[in-house]
């Protein structure tokens, strides 16, 4: 190629190459090549300068994000910690109570005992309240509706069934409240063993399902009550579900 006045052919120029730079992206080199000039006659090489700069990357929106939920505490936890704390708290209340109610027993018997001891001393009978007579039982009327609650009483402790309504309704189909109402004329009568009672319960039957702490006396009301019902219950599940003969 000739040679052009004013046109280098082959101008030397320096080639700049950016390295250390981590793959991670960590710092960014900036690089700024400032050229020779052409009319100083000679290839000057080309000044190179360097400058490095550390970049801030962002943080990644999801990265965070999944920080942020991580550093949160998960609301099922969230609750369960605090159930777990309200429950502690319970027990530690009721194991509270108890200590009080214990300390408070204590003291009462130690009063109750002390008070005996003086009694004693002077010759008198025992005066603390651990020492007097146990509650009177329930009173009930002598009539349909206090033999029919006082059997009921009976009936619960020994886990029979029967409401007051099935019970009178059995009753005064029966016997129309009588206690001493007594059936000569049926079957049982013929056999020899008349239905008697409020509830119209043959001997055998009474024996069979009399209840402990009744009276063994077939036409005693609140007996004859009771053991119908312990009857019926076997029988039919309750008095409840009587409504004839049974």
């Amino acid at each position: 190629m000739p040679s052009i006045s004013g046109y280098l052919r082959n101008p030397k120029a320096k080639k700049i190459s950016a390295v250390g730079i981590s793959a991670a992206g960590a710092a960014a080199l900036a690089l700024t090549v400032v050229p020779g000039s052409a009319e100083d006659g000679d290839h000057s090489q080309a000044a190179a300068t360097i400058s490095a700069e550390p970049v801030a990357f962002a943080t990644d929106s999801a990265s965070a994000k999944h920080e942020s939920s991580v550093a949160k505490k998960d609301p099922a936890v969230a609750k369960q910690e605090a159930d777990e704390a309200r429950k502690a708290e319970a027990r530690k209340d009721a194991a509270a109570k108890r200590e009080a109610e214990r300390k408070a027993e204590e003291a009462r018997k130690a009063e109750d005992a002390k008070a005996d001891a003086a009694a004693r001393d002077k010759g008198d009978k025992p005066a603390s309240r651990s020492a007097k007579r146990a509650p009177a039982k329930p009173s009930y009327p002598d009539n349909l509706d206090g033999w029919i609650r006082e059997a009921r009483s009976i009936m619960k402790k020994h886990g029979i069934p029967g409401s007051y309504d099935g019970i009178k309704r059995n009753i005064i189909r029966e016997s129309g409240g009588d206690p001493n109402v007594s059936n000569d004329w049926d079957i049982n009568a013929k056999n020899g063993v008349p239905s008697k009672g409020l509830l119209q319960v043959i001997q055998p039957t009474f024996d069979a399902y009399h209840v402990k702490g009744t009276p063994k006396n077939l036409t005693d009301p609140v007996a004859n009550i009771v053991a119908a019902c312990n009857y019926a219950a076997d029988r039919y599940g309750s008095m409840d579900n009587v409504d004839s003969a049974y």
